[in-house]
């Protein structure tokens, strides 16, 4: 392989290699991408397997990692490389399974955990895909729906980019125009393992002021060690510790006009604002249950941020992520939702997690302590048809890690909010409990939210005291 050729081969950047380096034997760097489909759209009422296998493959040069796996470079002194699969299997990445008798809601959930939990095969292209019929026993669904879950890694893709990875894969309409063939694809060679160590010692030799990648990611926790360790999250909770192998996933489905009912309580509340709030509602309230909840403190979430619009372009800055208080040392959901609100900007930025190293149950000096993450992921806007089935659902399961065991996802389509959590299987053995919580936890905020109405003015949070039964 010629220089200019090696040239042309795009190596792991830190985000990614951040998210590479973050696996372990227990907790993965997963993300998978959930939709439920209504097949009485589709012509015929029916959608075949092999019409969603066909679909795919014409719509793979869309992504081009779809097709491509690691090369990794020999004694790890540089970033791996992506390359093509010449051996690449399309049935072996997308495959059709189903549910068993009486195929309900808990099945599902219990399933789809098991599929995400799995590690991904690092040798081949870092995504699967599951076509899953039987869900025979939904109570909000009709009959022959099925399911489509879509497994990757965050080295492929970060998670504001599933929206468009569900348009790639779906339509705005149900009987879209016919697509032109997609191009002709032939697997470029990749490098031998010798043209690797050579060129990974070659850019050492150029460049001797940056340290290997694995060097480059040990760097936070030499620093830790050098200060004199970790700092001790406060207050610790059955969230901050090693996770197990194991996950568990539950949603609750909440439409969009009540939330912003309760957010309209609060005078400078956003939809996202009354979204933590009830998160941390359900949160005091199952911890509350365990016998658990933390006295005098509140637990706070780890939640991103998109860039700020900048100038007249429209162009977004630079994403961070950012803690934000759950108001859970509050009883009253009003005040709760006062205490979220007013703390937007009260912690700085903070270094995305997954990127630094995983340590267990542990932060960086000088880190507000968190216990979960919240992540609003980007949805289509428009209604999706998968071989002109109706999508009628979309949200993901999120990875989990050590000290970090719960993670809320979070969509808005079709005039709903959906919101996922994703644990520890050991940390919440009862998923369905935690989801009644976060049920709870949402009627009572709306409750309290009707009672008081949305003419209150402006107050601080010290300052705001609402009156009125609570539900």
């Amino acid at each position: 392989m010629t220089r200019q050729e090696f040239d042309t081969l795009e190596q792991l950047d830190d985000r990614a290699a951040g998210h590479l380096l973050s696996d372990s034997t227990h907790a993965n760097a997963n993300v998978s991408l959930i939709q439920i489909h209504d097949q009485r759209s589709a012509p015929g009422g029916v959608v075949r397997f092999k019409s969603i296998l066909a679909q795919i493959e014409n719509r793979l040069h869309r992504w081009p990692r779809a097709r491509q796996r690691l090369q990794r470079v020999p004694l790890g002194i540089d970033r791996p490389y992506w390359v093509d699969d010449d051996m690449f299997d399309l049935e072996h990445h997308v495959r059709h399974i189903a549910l068993p008798k009486p195929g309900d809601w808990r099945q599902f959930c219990i399933q789809t955990s098991r599929l995400h939990a799995r590690a991904l095969d690092m040798d081949r292209p870092l995504w699967e895909l599951y076509v899953i019929e039987g869900l025979d026993s939904f109570l909000d669904l009709p009959p022959g729906s099925f399911a489509v879950l879509i497994k990757t890694h965050l080295a492929v893709l970060e998670m504001s980019d599933l929206a468009k990875l569900t348009e790639g894969l779906c339509d705005p309409q149900a009987k879209p125009a016919a697509a032109p063939p997609p191009p002709s694809w032939f697997a470029d060679s990749a490098p031998g393992p010798l043209a690797l160590l050579q060129r990974g010692m070659w850019r050492s030799a150029l460049t001797p002021w940056q340290l290997p990648w694995v060097a480059q990611r040990m760097l936070p926790a030499a620093r830790i060690l050098a200060g004199g360790g970790l700092a001790e999250v406060q207050p610790m909770t059955r969230f901050n510790s090693v996770v197990s192998p194991y996950r568990v996933f539950e949603t609750r489905r909440f439409a969009i006009g009540e939330f912003e009912q309760i957010a309209a309580s609060v005078p400078g509340a956003t939809l996202e604002d009354a979204v933590i709030a009830v998160c941390g509602g359900a949160l005091r309230r199952y911890l509350i249950e365990q016998g658990e909840l933390p006295a005098n403190a509140t637990l706070n979430a780890m939640t991103w941020h998109p860039g700020k619009p900048e100038g007249s372009s429209g162009k977004r800055g630079p994403a961070s992520w950012r803690p934000r208080p759950l108001a859970t040392d509050v009883e009253d959901p009003g005040e709760a939702l006062v205490a979220v609100a007013s703390s937007a900007t009260k912690y700085r930025e903070a270094v995305p997690q997954a990127i630094r190293p995983a340590l267990m149950g542990g932060q960086m000096p000088g880190e507000v302590s968190t216990h979960c993450v919240i992540r609003f992921i980007p949805a289509p806007e428009r209604t999706q048809y998968l071989c002109g089935a109706h999508m009628s659902y979309t949200s993901a399961i999120l990875p989990v890690r050590d000290g970090m065991g719960l993670a809320f996802a979070v969509t808005r389509y079709e005039g709903l909010v959906n919101i996922s959590p994703t644990a520890c299987r050991e940390l919440v053995p009862d998923p369905e409990r935690f989801a009644q919580c976060l049920r709870d936890s949402f009627q009572d905020s709306l409750a309290r939210a009707q009672q008081h109405g949305s003419s209150r003015p402006p107050a601080l949070a010290s300052e705001a005291r609402p009156r009125g039964r609570k539900k």
